[in-house]
């Protein structure tokens, strides 16, 4: 977008009513530090995105006049001042944020919950909502209009009915009807990507764990499954959702679980079965990649895919997010050479956070971990955590060359290199012109 003038600060009043400043400029944040976005780094808000408040944290702008960022903590309203606090964009999936919302962070009274924060302004020019952010999936699939509620609970319904015995399936009508888990209401719309939660223990330690927090941190959000299901439970479901379901994917690790690598030999039978039952479909396999060996079982067992999360390719960030128990970060960079050594589809669920995401060293680690490793995909997921919190525990100092800068050079060293934000079909793994597939216009 080209503009002659920068989007101005949007803030909230007490009652979270949202307005835009008369003068003062739209800022965004690099790790701890503040910055002026880009004119490539603004996009309008895309559809199906929502816009909330941080409570209690003045938001930080740009003073055009002054030549500097300033706190606003207050605005004249007529001939009151009143107390004001920043605003977050929560995009729709498939887009990157490049920016965190610019709020003087000392202010912050609560410890914020686990959502993704995106700096936003209001762009006169256009009349229009802007955030930081770059498309990198044109997936539709996960658009929020495609999940109608009311069409919903007569699925849940009659597919309980029809498995009444099956302690998987509870746990997914749990996941869909009272979480709003999109993969799991894919289950029972029978279509696209369905998620086989199998383990209940896990070996890492998160910080922005969805499934697990401490009771003196934020909820999570969602119930951890309880039980390991038998394969007899996991092909059950599976099976006929690969056998019927269009673009078929079943995929184990989702977000109402610890990590099925603790749950490999059951995972390595249930997927044997299914592979020798129907050749249709994908079934793909999401880990810390904490066990190697594990990992070139369940390749052997049949796995298309798999999709290994990290938050840094850097064993020293990675260490303060995951926490790891009985593993190191080696272990996951070998599970992922293997993966793609043994022919797998292989993608990196990469945890961003500008500033840290995109210092100068985190991306040239970054490239050469794609050279090593021969990864085929990036999934650029934006963290779900308070950015202060996150950014205080990393001990980031400063900020980042620019999320954009940083998938530029990325793609600049490895044109076969592929964003995105979803998982994929078999059939589209690799699909037309995928080397010039980003920027998406």
């Amino acid at each position: 977008m080209k503009r002659k003038t920068l989007p101005k600060l949007l803030y909230a009043d007490a009652q979270g009513n949202i307005f835009d400043h008369p003068t003062l400029s739209m800022a965004g944040m690099s790790g701890p530090e503040a910055v002026l976005p880009e004119g490539v780094e603004l996009i309008p808000l895309p559809e199906g995105s929502r816009l909330f408040t941080i409570p209690d944290t003045p938001p930080m702008a740009w003073d055009e006049k002054e030549r500097k960022f300033v706190t606003v903590a207050t605005v004249r309203e007529g001939r009151r001042t009143v107390p004001v606090q920043a605003v977050s964009a929560f995009m729709a999936p498939g887009y990157v944020r490049l920016l965190l919302p610019a709020c003087d962070y000392s202010r912050k009274k609560v410890h914020l919950p686990l959502w993704s924060y995106t700096a936003v302004g209001w762009d006169e020019e256009t009349e229009q909502f802007v955030v930081a952010a770059s498309r990198v999936d044109t997936n539709d699939n996960w658009n929020p209009c495609n999940y109608d509620d009311r069409k919903l609970d007569p699925l849940v319904r009659k597919l309980l009915a029809e498995m009444p015995k099956n302690r998987l399936l509870e746990q997914l009508a749990r996941c869909a009807v009272d979480y709003h888990c999109f993969a799991a209401k894919n289950l029972f719309f029978r279509r696209w990507e369905a998620p086989l939660p199998t383990s209940p223990a896990c070996n890492s330690r998160c910080l922005g764990c969805i499934s697990l927090q401490p009771s003196d941190c934020c909820p999570s959000n969602h119930e951890r499954i309880g039980f390991v299901p038998t394969p007899e439970e996991i092909v059950e479901l599976a099976l006929p959702h690969l056998e019927q379901a269009p673009e078929p994917i079943v995929s184990y690790g989702q977000g109402c679980e610890g990590d099925p690598i603790m749950q490999a030999d059951t995972v390595a039978e249930a997927t044997r079965r299914l592979k020798k039952a129907t050749s249709r479909g994908t079934v793909n396999f999401n880990s810390n990649g904490s066990f190697p060996d594990r990992v070139a079982m369940l390749c052997d067992a049949g796995m298309d895919s798999m999709r290994f999360s990290m938050n840094s390719v850097r064993e020293e960030f990675y260490d303060r997010y995951y926490r790891p128990v009985g593993y190191r970060f080696a272990d996951v960079k070998e599970s992922v050479r293997l993966a793609k050594e043994r022919g797998l589809f292989v993608m990196i669920n990469y945890l961003v956070s500008p500033g840290l995401s995109d210092s100068a060293e985190e991306v040239e680690a970054l490239v050469r971990f794609i050279g090593e490793t021969g990864v085929d995909m990036i999934q650029m997921r934006n963290l779900s955590i308070d950015p202060d919190f996150y950014n205080r525990r990393m001990e980031a100092t400063g900020r980042g060359i620019g999320m954009y800068r940083m998938l530029e050079r990325v793609k600049r060293e490895f044109p076969r290199i592929q964003y995105g934000y979803y998982n994929r079909t078999r059939e589209n793994f690799f699909p037309d012109g995928f080397e010039t597939g980003w920027p998406v216009r």
